[in-house]
């Protein structure tokens, strides 16, 4: 082996995360804590030790097929998730080929929900339906909305996090993920495979969220992670048999193409804070989507405001029904937005240097 392909030799020495028996078994049967559950027990006893059985023999991906034609290895055998997952991002591309009927995905990125612990509704939630409200005034235009916030109020509903495929290799990153769902590990109900298709269906996107500490919320977070497939990712498994870190790299090497998977879509983002941070996460976000190739619908529709600025939360809402200069601002980036997807499904929106080729992928 040459000194170059010796160097992609994947490094290793982190300590394997081990569990005992006893030490599974408790933690499976930690779901099933509510006194209800203790007529099963002795069944309960009988799930943990297939559950078991499947997380000491690593089984991720239990059911799988061969991928057929199309793929760099037919033969190699396929997680049936991962191809649903395929098949939705395919007929998401179908939507978003039709420029007749423009599509809009508004997401809500507040963790705050009034059906579980905060018991009431978030500001960013109530800025979605303002943006929607004005949306639908055009009937050509298709909207959905992703409400981030179900993740902390619906049974089932998680975004696990990134594994960092990409950092190893960009081949090693598929399109769309295949890292989950991972069943013996028990990270399942992924909700990533619902969300890639709103996104590729959609023309134009706009997020609201509020500032958490600085940042981003966290179900904003995870989602953000979570698209590195979507741009420069892998639509070929095969090609890596799976996740062979060795044969990514290799693969890397011989030179990537980087693929933009949501390239040309326009955007919109809202940021709202209280104190401190604002303009920060609004710039992050818009650099993000910038660097997947998506466009600005324009200046009016990236936003960042403060609500109450120092003042109670337990005001918030107050302070959003008497800031009608904001609500007009909403208002206003979901005018644009629209009107910036029109003219981009028109052919009409033109950015220059769009054509050229950047001289350095990610």
């Amino acid at each position: 082996m040459s000194e170059e392909m010796s160097d992609l030799t994947p490094r290793k020495g982190m300590p394997i995360p081990r569990l005992t028996p006893a030490e599974f078994r408790q933690r499976f049967l930690d779901q099933f804590r509510d006194p209800a559950f203790a007529p099963l027990a002795a069944e309960l006893d009988k799930i943990a030790d297939v559950a078991w059985d499947g997380f000491k023999k690593g089984r991720k991906s239990p059911i799988t097929r061969k991928a057929g034609p199309g793929y760099a290895d037919p033969d190699y055998e396929l997680s049936v998730d991962w191809l649903n997952a395929r098949a939705a991002i395919e007929n998401a591309e179908k939507r978003h080929a039709d420029k007749s009927r423009p599509r809009i995905l508004l997401i809500n990125g507040s963790s705050r929900n009034e059906h579980t612990c905060p018991g009431e509704m978030s500001k960013s939630f109530r800025l979605v339906e303002m943006a929607k409200e004005i949306i639908a005034e055009d009937s050509t235009v298709e909207i959905e909305v992703l409400d981030l916030s179900r993740l902390a109020a619906e049974y089932g509903r998680n975004i696990h996090p990134c594994k960092a495929c990409y950092s190893t290799a960009a081949p090693l990153c598929h399109w769309p993920c295949s890292c989950y769902p991972n069943y013996s590990l028990g990270q399942t109900q992924d909700w990533m495979n619902e969300i890639y298709p709103m996104w590729v269906a959609a023309h134009g996107v706009m997020i609201v969220t509020p500032v958490n500490w600085y940042q981003t919320s966290s179900p904003i977070k995870l989602m953000i992670d979570r698209l590195v497939c979507a741009d420069g990712g892998n639509p070929d498994p095969t090609s890596t048999h799976g996740k062979r870190a060795q044969e990514a790299k290799e693969l890397e090497m011989k030179g990537w193409d980087y693929p933009r998977h949501l390239e040309g879509r326009v955007f919109s983002v809202i940021v709202h804070g209280d104190t401190e941070g604002a303009e920060n996460v609004r710039r992050g976000l818009s650099d993000w989507l910038r660097s997947m190739h998506l466009e600005s619908a324009g200046a009016s529709a990236e936003l960042d405001r403060y609500i109450g600025y120092w003042k109670p939360y337990a005001t918030s809402h107050s302070a959003l029904d008497a800031d009608t200069a904001i609500q007009d601002e909403v208002r206003n980036a979901a005018r644009t937005l629209v009107e910036a997807v029109h003219a981009k499904c028109a052919g009409r929106m033109i950015a220059a240097g769009d054509t050229l080729k950047a001289p350095r992928e990610k």
